[in-house]
């Protein structure tokens, strides 16, 4: 094989199982066929769960640096300013939380915050390359490469991973059933441009401008803002080459605002399109498997199409190299088995958010904690196993999200649980306080909590607070595989790890 893994599409999701290929010393390529990453805005709110995977990638200190805080809304009509309130749910950081809020970040710098992440780890992306076609077999897959002077290359990879966008040459050449959806019917246009005369405290927004609502969004880290203009007229079509000039934005400005004093000047990047929404019917072929825009797409509302992306890469990455290493099939098969739910379920929340807004009348609507992604969970996947009998309904299961939680070691320094599992292993979290006996794999750490031999100390209990007591085996994505009373019941799940 030349490559263990070939990635098609060096978007946030590509990029993201990349990075996690990397570490994990994966052999892979990743291809984008464009000559640099996407220039916009769009994709700009990562949900708190997206944050906890960033963190696990060593992604978030220099995000955090970087992205700010949605910013409060100033709703306007015409020169009149009317209210202010907030879109998003505000929160303070908790034990179990330590990222309660959505964090703001045009997509363009995350795109190459990641970039810069993934060659830390010694990979790159390979700009100018298109996947122009592929071949699978029982055992891997031959793709063809078109590089920018024209020449073609024969790839043969274990597995091919299209991360290429909603209009996935992967996915397209498999013949995968992908049904659009219309959510609105209204167009809308976006630009990043430079405008002057109005503060950057606020996100500001006209609901009822004539013509259709508009949006001012200051872009975090440069001088720019976001346009977000809504046309009321279906038959409409915003032609960003004719109508995202500074001439033509000047005009849809005034027209729109009211405001004296608006001078536009720049314009970075500009798009236009309707909300659908569409889902593939399944994420995996045999060897060729699907994932963010590739495999669903979401209407914008909620800021939810960007993190299911890079939740689909955090749920893959692993699976692929248990599989590599010799772990069963079925392992890479939940990949299809959880994520599929998932995104029928986020496309769902999105579309639904789409409607509040319509209904409303008034702009984008308060967006709820579910929109979070705090509680996805696999409960019902192959790879769950809750063992421990009468666990209370509220309380946590083998399948939910592995809360964090603030330690300290034996030498008495501050230790989080998600420094204990952040990496690529499975970490088996002992919480009984009987350190004798506990299996062990090549691929799990042992993180005993309490006890005579205990790697960290529930100081404030917050770590009991939040698991109660037993063994839990924590994937590498941050999910709970087991929970049980028993050391046996571990040493049968993590058989499968291969040194």
């Amino acid at each position: 094989m030349d490559t263990e893994v070939l990635i098609s599409g060096a978007g946030p999701t590509g990029l993201v199982l990349a990075a996690d290929l990397a570490r994990r010393g994966v052999r892979h390529r990743i291809v984008e066929r464009s000559e640099r990453g996407f220039p916009g805005s769009r994709g700009a709110g990562i949900q708190p769960r997206t944050l906890e995977a960033f963190d696990d990638l060593g992604l978030m200190p220099g995000y955090l640096a970087e992205a700010g805080p949605c910013p409060p809304v100033q709703t306007w009509e015409g020169a009149e300013r009317l209210r202010t309130w907030d879109l998003v749910e505000r929160g303070e950081p908790t034990p179990a939380v330590p990222y309660p809020e959505t964090r703001m970040l045009p997509q363009w710098r995350t795109v190459e915050l990641l970039y810069a992440r993934l060659e830390e780890l010694g990979g790159q992306v390979e700009f100018s390359t298109e996947l122009t076609g592929f071949d699978q077999d029982e055992d891997g897959v031959t793709a063809t490469l078109r590089h920018a002077d024209g020449s073609t290359e024969s790839v043969r990879a274990r597995y091919l991973v299209g991360t290429d966008g909603s209009r996935s040459t992967v996915r397209r050449a498999l013949g995968t059933p992908f049904t659009r959806t219309p959510v609105d019917a209204r167009p809308v246009l976006l630009a990043d441009f430079m405008v002057e005369g109005i503060d950057r405290d606020h996100w500001h927004m006209w609901p009822t401008a004539p013509g259709g609502m508009i949006a001012l969004r200051p872009l975090e880290g440069v001088e720019t803002f976001q346009l977000i203009a809504g046309f009321n007229d279906t038959a409409h079509e915003p032609d960003p080459e004719r109508d995202a000039t500074p001439e033509a934005l000047t005009r849809l400005l005034a027209e729109r605002t009211g405001l004296p004093g608006l001078r536009v000047g720049e314009v970075r990047w500009s798009s236009a399109f309707r909300a659908n929404a569409a889902m593939a019917e399944r994420f995996r072929t045999g060897r060729v498997l699907l994932a963010g825009d590739a495999a669903h797409i979401h209407a914008p509302a909620g800021g939810q199409g960007l993190n299911t992306g890079v939740q689909d890469a955090y749920n893959l990455g692993w699976k692929l190299e248990a599989v590599l290493r010799g772990a069963p099939g079925t392992v890479l098969d939940s990949y299809d088995t959880e994520r599929v739910p998932v995104a029928a379920h986020v496309l769902s929340l999105s579309t639904r958010q789409n409607a509040a807004d319509r209904a409303a009348g008034s702009g984008l609507t308060p967006r709820g904690s579910e929109t979070l992604q705090l509680n996805i969970a696999y409960r019902e996947s192959p790879l769950t196993q809750e063992r421990r009998r009468q666990v209370p309904e509220d309380g946590l299961h083998a399948g939910d999200r592995a809360p964090d939680a603030p330690c300290h070691d034996v030498a008495g320094a501050p230790v989080r649980l998600f420094d204990a599992f952040r990496g690529p292993h499975f970490t088996l979290l002992d919480l009984t306080g009987q350190a004798p006996g506990l299996p062990s794999a090549a691929r799990m750490r042992t993180c005993r909590v309490g006890g005579p031999e205990a790697d960290l100390v529930d100081t404030d209990g917050h770590a009991k607070s939040a698991y109660g007591t037993g063994l839990f085996v924590i994937r590498p994505d941050g999910y709970v595989g087991l929970a049980t009373d028993d050391p046996a019941d571990v040493r049968e799940y993590v058989g499968w790890l291969r040194p």
